[in-house]
């Protein structure tokens, strides 16, 4: 997952990186609401944090325009101010979540993982499509009840691949989400770690979950169920509704 984090507080921040990256989380770190917008503009990010007193405008203002553009990446405002009245503020111009400084690092990673389990409407950390079970706090990956040990690159592509169950990604998403326009390598890297991630899964039983849609990208399903579509394909009809007619055998 990738997050944005606006923060003057060096210290405090250069913590919190540290220990989201070991958790191999991506994050992007900028210091001025502007720097932040213009983020929003090339990137898609699973969540923001800012604090409220940037050098070039209020953190409330700079959550305000993010809502009136339509952006609904949760946020997360980390603050020293304690007061109900700043509070209220914040959620008022649109923030999902305060945290007040100084916090507990254990604290505050829950509460990241919370908040990027509601965006995509993820009520416990475990993702489960067919054989294939995926624990977003201990980033463990099972198949039929054998772990599966993966890279960390691995691991991000079969995370956004499963909690984007259903949708075809393009490569230019899962580049975005594996590199975040820092060093990009060409795109025929994502064909590289789709096959190893493939041949790992296919290794306990899960094969087939991932799918090569030509032209647009790859898309995760559950074989069993796709099957099961297949089989209950519904019978070919014409404009007005009729059958047509069948071919004596």
């Amino acid at each position: 997952m990738r997050i944005l984090i606006a923060d003057t507080d060096s210290v405090a921040v250069n913590h919190l990186v540290k220990v989201l990256e070991k958790s191999s989380y991506a994050v992007d770190h900028v210091r001025t609401a502007d720097e932040a917008l213009n983020m929003f503009k090339h990137y898609d990010y699973d969540l923001f944090i800012t604090e409220l007193n940037l050098a070039d405008l209020p953190g409330e203002e700079l959550i305000r325009q993010l809502r009136r553009s339509r952006i609904a990446t949760p946020i997360m405002v980390l603050s020293a101010r304690m007061d109900s009245s700043t509070k209220v503020s914040a959620f008022s111009a649109g923030a999902d979540d305060y945290v007040t400084k100084p916090f507990d690092m254990n604290e505050a990673q829950a509460r990241i993982q919370a908040l990027t389990r509601r965006a995509y409407g993820i009520s416990e950390p475990r993702l489960r499509v067919g054989p294939l079970e995926l624990d977003l706090e201990s980033r463990m990956v099972s198949v039929n009840g054998h772990f599966l040990h993966l890279t960390s690159k691995e691991y991000s592509i079969l995370e956004l691949l499963l909690l984007r169950k259903g949708a075809v990604l393009t490569k230019d998403m899962f580049l975005n989400h594996l590199y975040g326009g820092i060093d990009e390598p060409e795109m025929k890297i994502i064909d590289v770690f789709i096959c190893k991630l493939r041949r790992k899964l296919q290794r306990f039983g899960a094969e087939h979950m991932i799918t090569t849609v030509w032209g647009r990208g790859y898309i995760l399903q559950d074989p069993a169920v796709v099957s099961n579509s297949a089989n209950h394909v519904a019978p070919q009809t014409f404009s007005d509704g009729t059958p047509p007619m069948r071919q004596a055998g």
